[in-house]
Formats: C-alpha cells, structure tokens, sequence
C-alpha cells in the first residue's frame, strides 16, 4: 500500500473517531448538561499535557531526522573514501592499479543495485557486500609498494580503506528504525491521551467544534506518520539515497 495512501487513511480514521465519539457523547449527554461549566483544573491540566505531547513530538520528529541525515553521511562518506582509492592507484603498477579499480567497481556496483534493496526490504546488509569490500582491502594491504613513490601513497591509502570499512560499518547499524519501542507507546499512548482530553473540555457537536476536534486528531496522525516515515533512514519515505555512489561511480547502476 502507497505511504500517502496509508497517511491519509491514517487522518480520515483520526478525525472519523474524534466525531464518532462526539455525536455518540451528545446523544447520551443529559439535558441539563451546560458544557461551559468544565472546571478550571481541567482546562489547565489539558493546556499543560498538549504543551508536553508538544515537545515529545518535537524531539521525537528531531531525532528521526537526525538519524536519516547521519545515515546520509555514511554513505557519503563510503562513497568518498572508496573514490579516494580508486584515484590514488593510480601510481600504482598497471596491473594492480586496474585490479585494485575493478574490485572497487565491483563492490560499488553490488552495493547499488542489491545491497541497497536487501537494506530497504530486510534491514541488512548482504554476505556479498562484505566479501567484496574485504576483497578490496585485501589488494590494498598485500601489496608490496616497489618505489619511494609507491611507499608515500601506500599509508593514505590504508586510511581510506580504513575509512570506508567504517562508514559501511557505520551503515550498517543505521538500516534498522531508531527509535525504541517504549518511545512509540510513549507517543501513541500520549497522543490519545491528548485527544482525550478534547473530550473532558466537554465538547459538543457544533461544526466549528467538531472541525477543530478532526484537524486537531488529523494533525497527530500526521506527525506520528512523520516519525514513523522517517525512523527507517533507507526504506521508508525519505530516504537516505545512494546518490553518492552514483555520482563517483557513474557506471555503478547498470
């Protein structure tokens, strides 16, 4: 099911409980009942618990952006580092300078093409990714640098190799959701507790009313899509991309 179709069922059904249950109250509601008699406290404990629900989004919506961002510059900084080797060989011998650059075109482009897949479907990364990144690392270390020349950019490219071992690593931790289950009761168990109090002011079935009440439920259910859309960096929504990747390694998607 499409995201936008989700988020927007996810609304409708908000607003359609909020005045369900407002004409259901008006109709059981006794006569007598004057809705502008609501006490002081309660009114003041609502304003007080929406300006905390407030914020626990607000945090919430933060962190999950964070998340993605930070997801972003792993592959960015992946990306770079693997580029850095490819353009470093090339003072290399022939021969390794064009094994070296094929098995680091080898892993970008499974990278591309599966892992990025397997990293939006299953959350993990791919056997194949590893063995291929470990390959590169291996023509790097083992070779036996012939000249002065050589041996100056040997070092340099250990710590790219290092880097880009990092930032895969990095990567890797990051393809799950980052937010904890407690925080997600927290914030569904927060968010109805919110609208709940709509109905401790009492509120009756005007259509001004009852157009607050539904955009106020509506406006909720948007932003714990929001969080939820973001919580995965590399399989929901926005997503962190691979463009990295394509943007160094042009040949890579193909």
């Amino acid at each position: 099911m499409p995201e936008w179709l989700v988020l927007t069922l996810a609304m409708l059904a908000a607003c359609a409980v909020v005045v369900v249950i407002t004409l259901v109250r008006h109709r059981r509601a006794a006569e007598d009942e004057d809705p502008s008699e609501t006490p002081d406290v309660i009114e003041y404990m609502t304003m007080w618990i929406g300006v905390v629900y407030a914020i626990v989004l607000g945090l919430a919506i933060a962190g999950v952006w964070e998340a993605r961002s930070a997801a972003q510059d792993h592959v960015q900084a992946e990306a770079q580092a693997l580029h850095e080797i490819s353009e470093r060989v090339r003072v290399y011998p022939a021969d390794v300078r064009d094994r070296i650059r094929a098995d680091v075109n080898a892993y970008v482009g499974h990278v591309v093409t599966t892992e990025w897949q397997s990293m939006a479907d299953e959350g993990q990364m791919t056997a194949r990714g590893d063995a291929l990144l470990r390959q590169v690392r291996v023509d790097v270390t083992d070779y036996r640098p012939a000249s002065d020349f050589e041996a100056q950019a040997y070092q340099p490219l250990l710590d790219q190799m290092a880097a880009a071992d990092q930032a895969r690593n990095s990567r890797a931790d990051s393809t799950g959701p980052t937010m904890p289950g407690v925080v997600w009761f927290g914030l569904i168990v927060g968010g109805v507790i919110t609208i709940g109090m709509i109905f401790a002011l009492q509120i009756r079935r005007t259509a001004r009313e009852l157009v607050l009440a539904g955009m106020f439920s509506a406006l909720i259910a948007f932003l714990l899509f929001l969080i939820w859309d973001f919580d995965a960096p590399y399989s929901r929504g926005v997503t962190a991309s691979a463009e990295p990747f394509l943007y160094l390694f042009p040949g890579a998607g193909y």
